[in-house]
């Protein structure tokens, strides 16, 4: 096991009713709260009242964003951050689901520090200082609210890359599996393909590391058994409380410390091209990519296939093929898609795909990709 520093400052509240205890965290962070939000769904639910309530028992002004799309955009963060600076702002509220957080997050870093959004994510300047971050969850899928990273696209540059920052931990998040309620089902279960890609992400790191590899099959193997049920009663209390947990823990540090790479991303670098092209929800890209992944990578990763197999069904004379298998019918069993074609993108879009892979060059910290992988994980696909 490697060294490691195990650090997560943010203060997660978890259950009914969390978000009474906003006004009292709010002590302290100055009047202006700027309240991030998406496409209108927060306000057709009542979440949104709830919280301006908060806001307004705490004695806070409102500058209100909204219409943040999911996929988010570097051109909404630069507008986000410019009506920050006009309204000279003390702290920032995102309420929504990871778009909306990521966006918060690299306005927190650009607005704080006056500095081009684009220019933090490319790291060519460095964010030396935050104002207050508080979240409210209503999506259950990217962890994006106990750690400190945020992914953003830019179409004029086409690239959707991801940035991180001890700086961009929200300083308390709320989650309320109730705020799940009102998710549907297809987005359910892009959520749960995205925290089980989390997981499999740090599984396929580098270096050894036993018991954050027992903490990923953990938590895999929990996403088995709440999924189908979630799916047939998306207004369990219970089921929705447990997929939410389950979310955060696969990307809260958990499953990373004792590795030498935090998590592999070889994945994700690769599905974000899609939805750069296509606007493809990000876990449609990703149950699409990772079964593709591992078997052009069978030869790379064999033994922690076998190894995740074991741990996933106790059985240790598993092939790593019937590992993948586990993954793919997973997927297919929950309605996600398995094929490019699945998609609704053809053979010249496949071609797209992999000349912007050609340009970009995505891969991961552990497993690397040249462009011989490139073409062998497109003929998977």
């Amino acid at each position: 096991m490697e060294n490691f520093t195990a650090y997560n400052p943010t203060v997660l509240h978890f259950g009914k009713n969390v978000i009474d205890k906003l006004p009292a965290h709010l002590a302290g962070t100055g009047q202006n709260a700027l309240l991030l939000t998406g496409k209108g769904s927060v306000k057709k639910y009542g979440y949104y009242d709830q919280v301006i309530e908060k806001l307004k028992e705490a004695g806070k002004n409102i500058v209100d964003f909204s219409g943040i799309k999911p996929n988010p955009v570097i051109d909404d963060a630069e507008k986000a951050v410019e009506l920050a600076r006009n309204r000279h702002i003390d702290f920032i509220i995102a309420l929504g689901g990871g778009s909306v957080i990521d966006t918060a997050k690299m306005v927190n870093m650009a607005f704080a520090n006056n500095l081009p959004v684009w220019d933090i994510m490319k790291r060519r300047v460095e964010p030396v200082k935050k104002v207050p971050l508080f979240v409210i969850l209503t999506l259950a899928a990217t962890g994006t609210e106990m750690n400190g990273a945020a992914v953003l696209q830019n179409h004029q540059t086409q690239e959707k890359i991801g940035y991180f920052s001890p700086l961009m931990y929200p300083d308390v998040s709320f989650l309320n599996p109730a705020y799940t309620f009102t998710v549907p089902k297809n987005q359910t279960i892009n959520g749960i393909v995205d925290l089980v890609a989390h997981s499999l992400e740090a599984f396929f790191s580098g270096g050894s590391a036993p018991l954050p590899d027992r903490f990923v099959a953990a938590n895999i193997i929990e996403t088995f058994d709440y999924a189908p049920a979630l799916l047939n009663d998306l207004t369990n209390y219970d089921l929705r409380a447990r997929m939410l947990w389950s979310a955060t823990v696969a990307e809260n540090g958990t499953t990373m410390h004792g590795r030498t790479t935090s998590g592999d991303w070889g994945t994700h670098a690769l599905a974000h091209h899609i939805s750069l092209l296509w606007d493809t929800p990000h876990g449609q890209t990703l149950s699409v990519l990772f079964p593709a992944w591992m078997k052009a990578n069978l030869n790379k990763i064999s033994s922690r296939l076998k190894q995740l197999g074991k741990l996933l069904t106790g059985n240790s004379q598993i092939k790593p093929e019937d590992t993948i298998r586990i993954f793919e019918d997973f997927f297919t069993r929950i309605g996600a898609p398995v094929r490019f074609e699945q998609l609704g993108l053809s053979k010249e879009d496949k071609e797209k795909l992999l000349n912007l892979w050609l340009k970009n060059k995505p891969t991961g910290t552990n497993v690397t990709l040249d462009e011989n992988d490139y073409q062998n994980i497109i003929s998977f696909l």
